[in-house]
């Protein structure tokens, strides 16, 4: 055997004993020539991927092999729409980079095979297929987690064209996105099929090709048989195509059928690529332990590389010699391609692998959140601004800053459940529909994925989405749009794809026991480790604005990914210490004075016995306790973090050695809530002075009055208080 994979050897053997064909003139020999190119150039770069693993100079080995008819669809397409790809879609790269001259796919595949920094979108980072040239847009392996992303940037498209917003695509691109037979059953994908499903019923357009590369079986689980035409065959709105793998001259033809289209139709379809899986699942995959011998030999003559082959040599385009000749010529390129990668650069140190993590410019930053543009305030505000209505609530605050951004940024969208008509379960929206039409401010259907996936494929046709999830319970469903798509967006890429956002989010208890607890979360710790994505949480109105124009212009200008937590109890307070007192009003910022950098807390008083660290509804409970701590003869200052990531440090411990003893005020939960990274935070800055902590118990909120068992008082914060002070 030579050391060659058995599918190798079935090849070789196999088309060295066909017989030599007739030219016929029905063939596109050029076509089909290069379809092979690409399949052959695929299949070598499989072997090669393996062999570096067996060497322990590869760190990648999941395979295209038995996928290759995938270069079929890239065929069909323009190299300049956009893809989010399957990782079995090796096929689909290499005919796509064949298409643009200078590009050389073998050696961008195989320098990330060995994660060399030289690769030419992740920079080493992952082994991914993608690249800024050709469309690709980098996709990790995350199952189904793309698809999301794909029907939003399907769905932006139109919608960026409506609003006369430039982006990198054409108008009439369509999106194509592959994925497998065992994806198409993850919650993810059937979420985003029917969103996109949703949006062609209401004839919104929808240029989606979505591929499902069916190869039966997801690593040792079979996919039934016909499951896949069974479900989408006849979908009502979700036009249905289906080719055999190894029939390469009508894979040709039907993934035309099907591009053509979706481009022409602007409305979603499914091609079914009946595939086959070659060489298990991965390198370190033993396919013999749940496949008979016989069954995994029997799929050989089902090789698209090999039916491709077949048509050269049926159709008397090349000999059975040229064909394998060529075959080799592929694989003495990939060797050399290999040789090369090895000798290249790999990551060298932890800030080039974090370099595209966060790339700040907070002077940009500064400028676009300062900047106004009065002509488009007055015809919004109709000539009264929010600044001159006099004290508002947080609420109403948040509703004049995001108007601001909507006037200021024809691309700016606001969505979700119930913002546009509604106004917003807590009428924080209210009347931003109206004032700027249903284009730009509009009701998603009641599914979190979704709305995150529209937010993610907006980013990419050069919107700036504003989505709003109702509740912060109801983000934890659909994390993974944040953590394994928004975050590492960036990182994958190199900063050549980015997902400019602000997620709004209603969270955090207080609500005189409303709801439970699906209505009262204080689970932050999900989005607190997501590197290089910050998460606001504004407590005073001022802030709440100011904040808001910071997380938009570091959207806009650097592609940051901003969650903005919002104190749901805190949305209509206007009192502080008393009925009547006015004291949780604030006045909106001016334009050009409201700017809040990123990572700057906020303090109130000037105490010199003690420091109230807190965020949140922890800040009006904290102002609270320190004017009672006046009553003991206790001068207490209050620090408002503002921005739990990246958390303020620097102020933070400017903050605790004005006074030398820090009591941190967490509402969320004691284990894995912001204290503990706050405590952290003074311990590695040097802090030597007395530190405490009180926070809520780690448990779920309940309904009524049971809550207050559970969430964090103001009692149990002045006794804590008073104890450190006197300790």
């Amino acid at each position: 055997m030579n050391g060659r994979e058995p599918i190798d050897e079935h090849f070789l053997n196999t088309v060295s004993g066909l017989p030599a064909g007739t030219p016929s003139a029905e063939v596109d020999a050029g076509r089909l020539l290069a379809l092979f190119d690409s399949q052959a150039g695929s299949r070598h770069l499989d072997f090669a991927a393996r062999q570096l693993g067996s060497r322990k100079l590869g760190y990648y080995s999941i395979g295209s092999s038995g996928h290759e008819s995938n270069a079929a669809v890239a065929d069909a397409l323009r190299p300049t729409d956009p893809a989010l790809l399957h990782y079995r879609s090796g096929g689909f790269y290499v005919h796509r980079a064949s298409q643009i001259p200078g590009h050389d796919p073998l050696r961008d595949v195989m320098l990330g095979v060995v994660a060399s920094a030289d690769e030419p979108v992740s920079g080493g980072r992952h082994k991914v297929f993608g690249h800024g040239d050709l469309g690709v847009i980098p996709q990790t392996s995350t199952i189904a987690s793309h698809l999301p992303r794909a029907v939003g940037l399907a769905f932006s498209l139109g919608r960026a064209a409506q609003l006369g917003v430039r982006n990198e695509w054409a108008p009439d691109s369509v999106v194509v996105c592959s994925f497998g037979d065992a994806s198409a059953n993850h919650s993810t994908a059937t979420g985003a099929i029917n969103s996109a499903l949703h949006c062609a019923h209401q004839d919104v357009p929808m240029p989606l090709l979505l591929v499902c590369e069916d190869n039966g079986i997801g690593i040792s689980v079979r996919t039934p048989r016909g499951w896949i035409e069974s479900t989408y065959g006849q979908r009502p709105g979700l036009r249905y195509f289906t080719a055999d793998g190894d029939d390469p001259l009508r894979c040709l033809d039907i993934a035309r059928e099907a591009a053509d289209w979706v481009r022409e139709n602007r409305a979603p379809a499914l091609l079914h690529l009946r595939t086959v899986r070659l060489m298990g699942h991965a390198g370190s995959d033993v396919e013999s332990g749940y496949r008979a011998r016989s069954e995994i030999v029997a799929d050989y003559d089902r090789d698209p590389v090999l039916a491709t082959a077949k048509s050269l040599v049926r159709h008397g385009v090349l000999t059975p010699d040229e064909v394998i000749a060529r075959y080799e010529a592929k694989r003495d390129e990939v060797a050399r391609v290999t040789e090369d990668a090895l000798t290249r650069r790999k990551l060298a140190n932890a800030a080039e692998v974090m370099a595209s993590i966060a790339q700040d410019h907070p002077e940009a930053v500064e400028r676009r959140a300062s900047a106004s543009d009065q002509d488009a305030r007055a015809r919004a505000f109709e000539g009264k601004p929010p600044e001159t209505e006099g004290p508002l609530t947080l609420a109403q605050a948040i509703n004049r800053s995001l108007a601001d951004e909507l006037a200021r940024d024809h691309g700016v969208l606001v969505f979700g459940e119930d913002v546009a008509r509604k106004g917003g379960v807590y009428g924080v929206t209210r009347g931003l529909r109206k004032k700027f039409g249903g284009a730009r401010v509009f009701d998603t259907l009641l599914d979190e994925q979704s709305i995150l996936g529209t937010a993610l494929g907006a980013g990419l046709a050069g919107l700036l989405p504003i989505p709003e999830i109702q509740y912060l319970a109801y983000l934890h469903n659909a994390a993974d749009q944040l953590r394994g798509e928004a975050a590492t967006l960036g990182f994958f890429s190199s900063g050549r794809y980015r997902n400019p956002m602000v997620v709004r989010i209603a969270g955090y208890g207080y609500q005189k026991g409303f709801g439970g607890h699906f209505h009262n979360d204080n689970s932050v710790t999900a989005l607190r480790d997501l590197p290089g994505v910050v998460v606001a949480s504004p407590s005073r109105p001022d802030d709440a604005a100011a904040m808001l124009r910071t997380c938009v212009a570091a959207a806009r200008e650097d592609g940051r990914v901003c969650v903005f937590l919002e104190p749901i109890a805190l949305y209509h307070t206007r009192d502080l210490h008393e009925a009547g007192d006015g004291g949780w009003l604030a006045r909106y910022p001016e334009p050009g004075t409201g700017h809040v950098p990123i990572g700057r807390a906020r303090e109130h008083g000037d105490g010199r016995d003690l420091t109230l660290v807190t965020f949140g509804n922890g800040v009006p409970m904290s102002l609270r306790v320190a004017a009672r701590l006046r009553e003991h003869g206790i001068g207490a200052r209050v620090l408002d973090l503002r921005w739990l990531a990246p958390l303020p440090a620097d102020d933070l411990l400017a903050a605790a050695r004005a006074t030398g003893r820090v009591l941190v005020v967490d509402e969320t939960r004691r284990s894995g809530g912001v204290s503990e990274a706050v405590v952290t935070a003074l311990v590695e800055g040097g802090f030597e002075g007395s530190v405490a902590r009180v926070s809520g118990e780690d448990s779920f909120i309940p309904l009524g009055d049971a809550a207050y068992h559970v969430l964090l008082d103001e009692e149990t914060i002045e006794q804590e208080a008073l104890r450190l002070v006197k300790h």
